[in-house]
């Protein structure tokens, strides 16, 4: 889907036109709601360049790929992606969230930019240690970031990592639950589980980290999928193929 021309328009305009992306921003045509008309939610996460991934061209292509189907919802990337997915045209009426941050430190969008570009929340990294938080600074960022998405009327998803034992996730879930002076506007994204324990363990709109394994039990907070990797360089290399299988899961577990 992305051809030699469109290609090179784009390292034309990144070269030339740096402020095409703010209009790219401010002329992108939003989505109303979050949900889908099923009532569930189904992105495309972007965000793992920002640890080093390599081959742009490759990424962009198979990203395009997978926002073409109806089934996908939309997209959780860095700047730099989001940026090169609207230059692109990619991102009309789909849903974006931006990631705040990739390690500890907040690098990424802030909740003002967020609310600047219009887009439709943030997503970060919880960093946990054994089965309790990690690092303060972490624990306060994230905090501060939900604090601060809500007053705006974002939405903030909190990504508890590493994840360990169900137990231990249990217990994480209910801090990521609690950060911030509200929780209306939290989501958490969690790795894919059917364990009562840890979807128990909240009342917040869950979505699944991956593709979750075949006939598991779907917990009624679960609300969608949150993919990346699996879709983006599935086995065989067929991206359409890997959206269209997990659309399935999600539609039949709804």
């Amino acid at each position: 889907m992305l051809s030699d021309k469109r290609w090179t328009e784009l390292l034309h305009t990144r070269a030339t036109n740096p402020s095409a992306v703010r209009q790219a921003y401010a002329t992108r045509k939003r989505r109303s709601r979050l949900l889908s008309d099923n009532g569930t939610l189904f992105l495309v996460a972007a965000e793992h360049p920002a640890r080093g991934a390599p081959d742009r061209r490759t990424l962009l292509d198979r990203l395009l790929v997978a926002l073409a189907s109806p089934a996908v919802d939309g997209v959780v990337g860095t700047p730099d992606i989001v940026e090169d997915l609207l230059l692109l045209g990619a991102l009309h009426d789909k849903i974006v969230f931006g990631s705040m941050n990739r390690d500890d430190g907040f690098t990424g969008y802030d909740a003002r930019t967020l609310v600047d570009c219009e887009l439709d929340g943030g997503d970060m990294l919880l960093r946990t240690v054994d089965s309790g938080p990690g690092p303060a600074s972490n624990l306060q960022d994230c905090a501060d970031a939900v604090t601060e998405l809500a007053a705006y009327g974002l939405v903030a998803m909190i990504e508890p990592v590493p994840q360990e034992n169900p137990d231990s996730l249990a217990r994480v879930v209910t801090i990521a639950s609690a950060l911030g002076t509200t929780s209306a506007h939290t989501w958490l994204k969690l790795p894919p589980t059917g364990s009562t324990g840890v979807l128990g363990a909240t009342t917040l709109p869950v979505v699944l980290g991956g593709m979750p394994p075949d006939r598991m039990p779907w917990h009624r907070v679960v609300r969608g999928l949150v993919i990346g990797r699996t879709l983006l360089h599935p086995p065989g290399g067929d991206t359409r193929a890997a959206v269209e299988a997990a659309a399935k899961v999600l539609e039949a577990a709804k």
